[in-house]
């Protein structure tokens, strides 16, 4: 009798816990949407699921929402003051538009105390008030995946260091994306956009402002009863698509072809071409000082932090806005104006591999065709006033 009664006694000890753990009514999974077609969508998404079965509701708590009626929207967004949003939605209705979309979701349950599940619960819900649930979004440092980071990783003993991630910058990350999604030209607006500071090499903390890097961090993560996540499903199978080969029109083929087309026709004597080459020049020196000046806007004129240090400066000289109109003056200090870009230029050549912010590639036949039109225009002038 002695002996039933203490195997009786430590079966019940030994499984208490686990019977506490299975009758918690709260259930919080971490789920990951993958990358969908469109721009706003090719890094994925992140959002937080909540069952509660003692009120018998499941939500899904998603911090990427805006208010696309604000009259001011536009403005807000390229002054990087648009507020996001906490916002709530039943779990079905979540997952309705990510299936139309053919999008596939990964649900990580998270293997904690009922304690701090309702601990999560409450902090969210908290969020969710008015006063509490709009943050001034960040793309790198504060965004829908790092808010969930951040309320999940207190509760983490240790994340193992994300491979993929191992060496990689900010702008490495993003480009992982673009390139897979085959989206060439939307990688140039966003290198020609962001500045160096995108170059920096990410932490591991860093790394998971993208969903699935944070899925990844989370798959590593620990906790003092064993890893954090206590089971993956997939929620939503993404069916596989045959991928059409992308459109062979990339920057780098246009700007190609379209910088030998300009060399080769300022080999050509004609008058209506060389006077044709003189309206494409003030035409291209025009765009240049407008790009220049977009990059100071978004360096100095918005909240971006990302848009800081462009070293796409060297090439776009906002100046340039008002030499176009005495290009083909023949005034002196122009001659040198253009023999000062053109050494500029050819440096950035030579050291384009070791800036410290990564320029697209795709610029590298535009650059060579700039020092070459510049060289054009002072011989230009000079052939002019020995003319004259």
């Amino acid at each position: 009798m002695r002996n039933l009664l203490f195997i009786v006694l430590t079966l019940t000890l030994y499984t208490h816990p686990m019977r506490a753990q299975d009758t918690c009514a709260l259930r919080i999974s971490l789920l990951t949407c993958t990358p969908g077609s469109e721009l706003y969508s090719i890094f994925g998404h992140s959002a937080l699921r909540v069952i509660d079965q003692s009120t018998g509701t499941d939500i899904v708590y998603n911090y990427g929402t805006f208010d696309f009626g604000d009259p001011n929207f536009y403005s807000k967004f390229v002054r990087g003051k648009l507020l996001y949003a906490l916002d709530r939605e039943a779990f079905p209705n979540f997952i309705y538009g990510y299936r139309l979309e053919n999008r596939g979701i990964v649900e990580q349950v998270v293997n904690l105390s009922c304690e701090k599940k309702r601990d999560i619960q409450r902090f969210v819900e908290n969020n969710l008030r008015e006063e509490n649930r709009y943050y001034k979004y960040d793309f790198l440092y504060d965004n829908c995946t790092t808010r969930l980071r951040d309320i999940l990783q207190p509760y983490t003993t240790n994340i193992k260091p994300i491979e993929m991630a191992k060496g990689m910058t900010f702008r490495n990350g993003i480009h992982s994306y673009l390139n897979k999604g085959q989206m060439h030209w939307s990688k140039l607006g966003i290198d020609l956009l962001l500045g160096a500071r995108i170059d920096k090499k990410m932490t591991n903390d860093q790394a998971m402002f993208l969903p699935e890097f944070l899925e990844a961090g989370m798959d590593g993560a620990g906790t003092p009863n064993g890893n954090i996540v206590l089971e993956k499903n997939t929620v939503v199978t993404r069916n596989e698509e045959e991928t059409s080969a992308s459109g062979w029109l990339t920057p780098m083929v246009l700007f190609s072809m379209f910088s030998l087309v300009i060399i080769a026709l300022s080999f050509v004597k004609r008058p209506a071409i060389q006077k044709g080459l003189r309206v494409f020049d003030r035409v291209l020196f025009f765009i240049l000082g407008l790009l220049g000046c977009l990059f100071l806007f978004m360096w100095f004129g918005t909240d971006h932090k990302q848009t800081a240090e462009n070293y796409n400066l060297f090439w776009a000289w906002p100046i340039h806005l008002a030499v176009v109109f005495i290009l083909y003056s023949g005034r002196w200090w122009v001659k040198r104006y253009l023999s000062v870009y053109m050494l500029v230029m050819g440096l950035l050549l030579v050291l384009w591999r070791w800036l410290p912010q990564e320029l697209n590639p795709a610029l590298v036949p535009i650059v060579s065709l700039l020092i070459f039109r510049s060289w054009s225009i002072i011989n230009s002038n000079v052939n002019n006033q020995k003319s004259a």
